[in-house]
This record gives structure tokens, C-alpha cells and sequence, in this order.
């Protein structure tokens, strides 16, 4: 099985040729990496259709900071950031996702057009996200999560990273599909940097064919994240500022896209759009090579291009004329 026919199909969405590229707007004063920045209705759906521009197959709009410490804004605070953006870059034709932890948002960020509700929580901060999403049919994302960061609560504690993250989320699979939501419209996320340290961090991107092994396609939000700095950092550096941290963001797109990844969520688009294409086109160029028949010996040709006969090198070299071949 090619990793293309891998990364399995999320019904409600278009059906990418390889590894999608979500493009982040977020419409807050405070996210880590660009908050402020897009916090005006009109900023945020001119980014996401540059970010279109750019690369991305959909645009991943979120109006509350997930980052360690944040506070939660209210229902409606939430509502005025988000609402407004989904619906005007859904009108220009936007496949649009919205980030949200709440039903009320998810439901009314469906119904001015988005397709698919990212919710990093996995429906656990609000009872009624999953009967909503349900009851859409809308496609949803399931993340990975142990609770708030709001106050440094991170959680993190682990004896084995990876097999633990794949039964609490296989587990909170289980409970979406009771929920009611389609098996064919999951994605799971490992929830990178979400109570978890670099070093585990890495350890998921390195096994995430155990993620695979759930059996629904996957989503990688790496952009930017804390681990990345780590890394770039070294043991004893200072990390570099949330926005230098990009083009280890399309390293590890690149790495995710080559592993079968259904997606990545990303913040500066155009270099992991590049990224995910060439991964694409490596994997073809093997898909190509593996097929019957690909290593069967090929007919020599002559300087002009012609096919070689055993007449076409005779002259003094054997009667095979070898030495004329290369």
C-alpha cells in the first residue's frame, strides 16, 4: 500500500493528491506565535486567503489561545472573533476548519460554512461538542489532551510517551464513534506540545506509524512549537523566537507528509506547501520504482538514440561490441 492510500479519506473534505497543508489564522491578541497580529476581522480573512495564495488547502481559524497559561475567553468574546472570518473566507470558497473547544461555536462556525471542527480537546471541554458534531455530520479532529494548561497544569507525566498518547486517544475515539460521529469523518492528533515535553515530542514524530495503526487519517500541528526551539536551541542555547522556527516547521512537514500524515497544521505556508510537494514526488518516484516489471533489464540504445542490434557496435571491439554501450 502506498502512503498516499494511507492517509485514508475524510468524508465532507476534498480528496488531496498528498499531504495537505492547513494554513493557522488565529484571531486572538495573545496566541504564541503571531497573537495580535490578525485580531482585526479583515487582517484575519485577507491572511487566509494569502495563505490560499500560498499553498495551504484549507485555513484553520481559531479565536482562543491554546498556549500554556492562556485564560479561556468567554462563549461570546469567542463568538465575535471567529464567526465573522469563517464566514468571509467561506464565501471567497475556502475549505475552512475551525478551532474550538465549544459546541455553540462549532455549530454556528458550521453553519456560516466551515467543513470541519478542530477541537483540541477532543470534545472533553464541552459535553456538547460531540452530539453537535454529530448531529452535522460534519468532519472532526481528535486531539490528543489531558486537561487545561490555564495555570501551568501540563500534566505530563509519562512512563511511555507513545503508547500511552495512542489507548487515550484510541479511547477517546471510542467515544466520539458512540457519540454518534462517522468513522470516515475522524482525524486524530497526537496534540504536539500539549503536556508534553520536546523530548516526547520527538518521540511521537518518530512512531507515528503507531498513530496509523488507529485506523483513521492524521493531522501533525507542529508549527512553531516550543520543541522545535529546544532542538534549534541545542542543550545549552536559548531558543529561538516563536517565528525562526519555520523552516524546522517544513523539515517536520516534510518528515510527517513522507510518513503518511493526512495533514499538517501550519503558520507560514509556503515553505511547507514546497515541502509537502517534494515529499510527494519522492514517493512517487518510489512508488514508480517498486512497481512489476521496473527492474527488468532495459534495451541498450545507441549514441542516436536508436535501439542497439548486434550489428550496431561491430568494428573491432568483440562480437558484442560492449565497449560501445554505456
Amino acid at each position: 500500500m502506498s502512503k498516499q492510500s494511507g492517509r485514508g479519506r475524510v468524508v465532507g473534505l476534498p480528496e488531496w493528491d498528498r499531504c495537505a497543508v492547513m494554513g493557522v489564522v488565529n484571531v486572538t491578541p495573545d496566541s504564541f506565535s503571531d497573537g495580535g497580529r490578525w485580531f482585526d476581522t479583515t487582517a484575519a480573512v485577507k491572511h487566509g486567503l494569502q495563505l490560499v495564495a500560498e499553498g495551504a488547502d484549507l485555513v484553520d481559524v481559531g479565536g482562543e489561545s491554546t498556549r500554556p497559561g492562556a485564560s479561556r475567553v468567554d462563549e461570546t468574546e469567542e463568538l465575535r472573533r471567529v464567526i465573522p472570518v469563517v464566514r468571509g473566507l467561506a464565501s471567497e470558497g475556502v475549505v475552512v476548519s475551525v478551532d474550538t473547544m465549544r459546541a455553540s461555536v462549532a455549530a454556528q462556525a458550521l453553519a456560516a460554512g466551515a467543513a470541519l471542527v478542530n477541537d483540541v480537546s477532543g470534545g472533553l471541554a464541552d459535553p456538547a461538542m460531540i452530539p453537535a458534531v454529530a448531529d452535522s455530520g460534519a468532519p472532526f479532529v481528535v486531539m490528543h489532551w489531558r486537561g487545561f494548561l490555564e495555570g501551568g497544569n501540563v500534566r505530563g507525566v509519562y512512563t511511555d510517551v507513545v503508547a500511552e498518547v495512542v489507548d487515550e486517544l484510541h479511547a477517546r475515539v471510542e467515544a466520539v464513534l458512540a457519540g454518534g460521529v462517522s468513522p470516515d469523518r475522524i482525524v486524530v492528533d497526537p496534540g504536539l506540545g500539549f503536556s508534553k515535553e520536546a523530548d516526547q515530542d520527538l518521540s511521537l514524530l518518530a512512531h507515528l506509524d503507531r498513530l496509523h495503526a488507529l485506523g483513521h487519517p492524521l493531522l501533525v500541528a507542529a508549527s512553531r512549537k516550543r520543541f522545535l526551539g529546544r532542538v534549534l536551541a541545542g542543550p545549552e542555547g536559548a531558543p529561538p523566537p516563536a517565528r525562526e522556527r519555520d523552516a524546522a516547521t517544513a523539515a517536520v512537514s516534510a518528515l510527517a507528509a513522507e510518513a503518511g500524515a493526512w495533514a499538517v497544521r501550519v503558520h507560514e505556508v509556503r515553505a511547507t506547501a514546497d515541502a509537502v510537494r517534494v515529499a510527494r514526488a519522492v514517493e512517487g518516484a518510489r512508488e514508480e520504482g517498486d512497481a512489476p516489471g521496473a527492474d527488468a533489464p532495459r534495451p541498450a540504445h545507441t549514441a542516436t538514440g536508436e535501439p542497439a542490434t548486434p550489428d550496431a557496435h561491430r568494428g573491432g571491439h568483440g562480437p558484442s561490441g560492449a565497449e560501445g554501450v554505456r
